[in-house]
């Protein structure tokens, strides 16, 4: 949900937080776990700007900040635990007051119906202000640590900000690979053996 203000300013409905020095906003319909990540995340070292309402602010045309409303800043609200205060609980290093938002992680509930990428090579982007914000699906179900793979996608994100882009990376090898084994060539990164060495 967007509640709009003027063309440079909206606030959104989602959680945002500092990731390895990346601004990573969490979207999602309710119950989906945003703040329980969030936490999760908080605990592991990373750092909260914002729980619940996200105000956002366009600095330029390729720049969006986003911050916490006054009201809450700092506070977060958990299912079963109530409204806590993550300044007071884990320090004045737990908490940001702004961020630049550089990657958008959408959380869904998993639907066996739903198709999701499982190469990692189509580029998805969701765009705030319009500015084109680089945009993730994760399907979230029982089991999943989501806290981890949000993690994991902040450090693939500043993998690709460099120039490193590990699915086409793989692609490409893997096509390479396969044009390379009907002319006979075996793949360079696998150990050769003798026959007599697999007996």
């Amino acid at each position: 949900m967007t509640e709009e203000r003027n063309p440079c300013e909206t606030a959104l409905h989602g959680v945002l937080l500092d990731v390895y020095g990346i601004g990573v906003l969490l979207l999602g319909e309710s119950g989906t776990g945003k703040s329980e990540c969030a936490l999760d995340l908080i605990t592991r070292g990373h750092r909260l700007v914002a729980d619940d309402i996200v105000e956002i602010v366009r600095e330029s045309d390729q720049i969006v900040i986003g911050r916490g409303p006054a009201r809450i800043r700092h506070h977060m609200e958990v299912r079963g635990l109530g409204i806590i205060n993550i300044r007071d609980l884990f320090g004045v290093a737990a908490i940001r007051y702004r961020k630049r938002i550089e990657l958008v992680i959408q959380l869904e509930l998993w639907r066996a119906e739903e198709e999701y990428d499982r190469l990692g090579l189509e580029e998805q982007s969701h765009s705030i202000l319009g500015v084109p914000i680089p945009m993730l699906r994760i399907p979230v179900t029982a089991g999943r640590n989501v806290a981890i793979l949000v993690e994991v996608a902040a450090r693939n994100h500043l993998l690709k900000l460099m120039g490193v882009h590990a699915a086409r990376t793989f692609a490409a090898h893997l096509s390479g690979w396969e044009a390379g084994a009907t002319g006979g060539v075996s793949d360079p990164d696998l150990p050769t053996h003798r026959q007599e060495d697999t007996e």
